[in-house]
């Protein structure tokens, strides 16, 4: 099986937990996982003034070799998110690939804004339920739709991580890790 690299992306304003849990249950499950900035600049501050080094930056980053786009909510990160052109020119690319994505929180609203949650199930943080486009919002803690997974919000970062180690390498890996971190 050839490995998977999932890159999560991190914006000014970011919610830490979310963007840690998955980067932690990704690395724990051995998914290459590289944690990229849009802000030009490696050191990113989440929304509790959480500073979080980056790998690399947004345009240092060949997305052929990316498998995964994820994205952590938090404000004003999911807005920060949303508003990168050449971000959401990826995620367009890689869902007209059907490559997967992924948005927990507000962010969910980055793939609502490019139109393409229509006619698919999708969850977000209570709030946001209008900015996901033509979306069946849920409410459920996480929901997968084909290639897209979508996560309500902080608290259920490590069962939104364990989903996508799921979707990218199999259930009994994801119900291994869980067991191993005493999640249930």
């Amino acid at each position: 099986m050839m490995e998977k690299k999932v890159a999560v992306h991190l914006a000014e304003g970011f919610e830490e937990i979310e963007a840690v849990s998955i980067i932690d249950v990704l690395r724990r499950a051995d998914i290459e996982t590289m944690v990229v900035s849009v802000t030009g600049k490696k050191t990113v501050t989440g929304s509790h003034d959480i500073q979080v080094t980056a790998d690399v930056l947004f345009e240092e980053v060949n997305y052929d070799r990316v498998d995964m786009i994820v994205l952590p909510g938090g404000l004003p990160g999911a807005n920060n998110l949303k508003d990168h052109a050449g971000l959401g020119k990826q995620i367009l690319d890689f869902h007209k690939k059907g490559k997967p994505l992924g948005a927990i929180c507000a962010a969910p609203l980055v793939f609502g804004n490019l139109g393409i949650l229509k006619n698919q199930k999708a969850t977000c943080f209570p709030g946001f339920e209008k900015q996901l486009t033509g979306a069946e919002v849920t409410g459920a803690d996480v929901e997968i739709s084909g290639k897209i997974i979508t996560g309500k919000g902080a608290g259920v970062a490590i069962k939104f991580a364990l989903k996508i180690v799921e979707s990218l390498k199999g259930k009994e890996l994801a119900d291994e890790l869980a067991e191993k971190m005493i999640f249930s």
